[in-house]
């Protein structure tokens, strides 16, 4: 593929969207013909003709259909607000390096999410599902600010219902509704029972939230190899060319946006474990 057609989006028309939150939606959008299916954990360029383009993490994909939940936060994401089913956006993929599920059939999942970060990780939830006899026990701890800010609620149910399944959810701010845990996501993690030489994590949420889960999981006996996260942050290009996403010696659209936490620990600045 040369350089003009990896940088060129292609149409692509918005078949479903999903209101998650007061200031989230998913996009379903139909996988244009000769795109590749999207891995869970790798990303997408999303484009806005006339506004300009975002990464944005694949969270779900269903019957030819490739799922973005878009926060509006900026001056691209905020135009996704205006979105309507039937129009068409420009997207180019998918990049980065997947979350390595296959690498650790047998074993324990333990999937810790914060807030949007719950989105790169809903691709792993359901895959572990969907194939539940080939890994151990999946433990989901996840955290938002509030509950209203909670993401796929309409899910979350079901995951705890899915057999050798634990799912644990707080927020920072209760409201009178709310029967949960309360506060940051770290703190459910001394609440569950994990066999360290058995778990692996996977890790996305606010970078302060992934350091102090780093330190947490440290705690119940998880080594740096057994810890992995999704680090999207800065990205542009998507490809290793603009180089707004270098940490250290690599790039995170094109390295990552999942790594080990022992292969990055040196430049992700966390107490060392």
């Amino acid at each position: 593929m040369g350089f003009k057609e990896l940088m060129t989006p292609k149409p692509a028309e918005v078949v479903r969207i999903v209101d998650e939150t007061p200031n989230v939606k998913t996009y379903y959008i139909k996988l244009p013909n000769g795109m590749e299916r999207p891995k869970p954990g790798q990303f997408n360029m999303l484009y806005i003709p006339g506004v300009g383009e975002v990464p944005i993490s694949v969270s779900d994909v269903i019957d030819g259909t490739v799922a973005h939940t878009v926060r509006f936060v900026g001056s691209v994401t905020y135009v996704f607000k205006n979105l309507k089913v039937g129009d068409v956006i420009g997207i180019r993929g998918p990049y980065g390096k997947p979350w390595p599920l296959n690498e650790y059939k047998g074993k324990d999942i333990l999937v810790v999410a914060g807030g949007i970060g719950l989105a790169p990780l809903r691709p792993v939830i359901k895959e572990v599902i969907r194939r539940r006899n080939e890994f151990g026990r999946l433990i989901i701890l996840y955290g938002a600010r509030t509950p209203k800010d909670l993401l796929y609620k309409y899910e979350l149910n079901k995951y705890g219902k899915t057999p050798n399944t634990e799912v644990l959810l707080t927020v920072d701010r209760a409201d009178e509704s709310w029967r949960g845990y309360v506060g940051v996501v770290t703190k459910l993690i001394p609440l569950i029972r994990v066999d360290p030489e058995q778990t692996v994590a996977f890790v996305c949420g606010p970078e302060i939230m992934m350091k102090f889960t780093i330190i947490e999981l440290a705690r119940i006996g998880l080594k740096p190899n057994q810890i992995y996260l999704s680090l999207e942050r800065r990205m542009r290009c998507g490809v290793g060319l603009c180089g707004h996403c270098q940490m250290g010696p690599y790039f995170v659209c094109k390295h990552g946006p999942i790594f080990p936490y022992w292969f990055i620990k040196r430049y992700f600045e966390v107490e060392q474990i």
